[in-house]
């Protein structure tokens, strides 16, 4: 069964209130954030912290530690989050509103839940305050127990040998539990990165490392390979899918290819960024399918008439995006926008 955390989606006026302190939280704890942590920070993203895994994989840190922390946001106690903010701020009427936000609790079943530990997923402050509580984890770490690669509560350590990947285990799992935290069982392993060998998911890619075939006159290159995990592949499948049911075969096909689209548009401005060239024609070659369906369900006449409709009478395929031609590779020591990289 699908695992379910459960929301708390505040009031409008909660969520004004929540955004305010937000705005006076974020600067003020952003001047001490590290470059390890990735996640809901201004001017960092998803592709920053993938970037790292490409960088440090070309460096000949192959094996990895892959991990998230177990209800991260339901698991964070209280009293040790407050005393994390107190660190940087003293007003205490700050403090008493933040408290009253923590309290604010969670409603299941027709009952309202206020635990002692837990921010709220689904507030607007929920983000900022994972990452000043995790703040502590990223500022604990040796990076002598490898290249720590934090996104809100998935965590990933880049590490050169076996040992020093089950040392960095090891470390992460005291440091979580000194925080009250720890990692999710099911979802902790360690992985070699290795050509043939097994990969690894991390933020909605699969990571494995390839080798070239080669072309005339130039050698083969190992690389770090990625492109949309199995889980995203169906989930766009899903979507699309929901979109062309038979409960929407009263509008005009326009109208669904527009929806599509849409979603398309989205789902792939996040996944061009890695080698995803095959994933995106199997996705767009599925939405044709279904199109297909659409319009054979819709005139009642058979499979070939729609793939006939889809594919040869519409010069433009009914409207559908294109999604070849839009991949960037990723590069080791350049930004996945495809500029170089100071970090190198």
């Amino acid at each position: 069964t699908a695992e379910q955390r459960p929301l708390s989606i505040p009031a409008v006026r909660d969520r004004v209130v929540q955004a305010a302190l937000k705005i006076v939280f974020e600067p003020v704890f952003e001047a001490d954030m590290l470059g390890c942590s990735f996640g809901f920070r201004p001017k960092r993203s998803a592709h920053d912290a993938l970037q790292v895994l490409v960088d440090e994989c070309y460096r000949g840190r192959r094996w990895v530690v892959e991990t998230d922390i177990a209800d991260c946001f339901s698991a964070i106690p209280h009293e040790e989050l407050i005393r994390a903010v107190e660190e940087r701020v003293c007003d205490q009427s700050v403090l008493k509103l933040l408290r009253a936000i923590l309290r604010a609790g969670v409603m299941e079943e027709g009952q309202v839940r206020r635990p002692v530990t837990g921010t709220a997923q689904g507030g607007v402050i929920s983000p900022v305050l994972c990452n000043v509580y995790l703040h502590r984890l990223d500022r604990a770490w040796d990076d002598g127990d490898g290249v720590l690669v934090r996104y809100a509560d998935d965590v990933t350590v880049m590490c050169w040998s076996r040992s020093q990947a089950e040392r960095a285990l090891a470390r992460l799992t005291a440091l979580l539990a000194d925080l009250g935290l720890e990692p999710k069982a099911s979802k902790t392993r360690i992985v070699h990165l290795e050509v043939g060998g097994d990969g690894l998911d991390f933020l909605g890619f699969h990571h494995r490392l390839v080798r070239s075939s080669g072309r005339v006159g130039k050698r083969p290159v190992t690389f770090l390979a990625r492109w949309p995990a199995d889980r995203a592949m169906q989930h766009a499948r899903d979507r699309i899918r929901q979109l062309t049911l038979r409960s929407r075969l009263l509008l005009r096909p326009e109208v669904i290819v527009e929806d599509i689209n849409r979603f398309l548009r989205g789902w792939a401005a996040y996944f061009r960024f890695g080698n995803s060239s095959r994933h995106f024609n199997k996705i767009r070659s599925y939405a044709r399918m279904r199109m297909a369906l659409v319009l054979r369900k819709r005139h009642r006449r058979s499979r070939g008439f729609g793939w006939s409709v889809v594919a040869f009478q519409s010069p433009d395929q009914l409207g559908l995006v294109t999604l070849s031609g839009i991949v960037v590779a990723p590069r080791p020591f350049r930004d996945w926008r495809g500029t170089p990289n100071a970090r190198r």
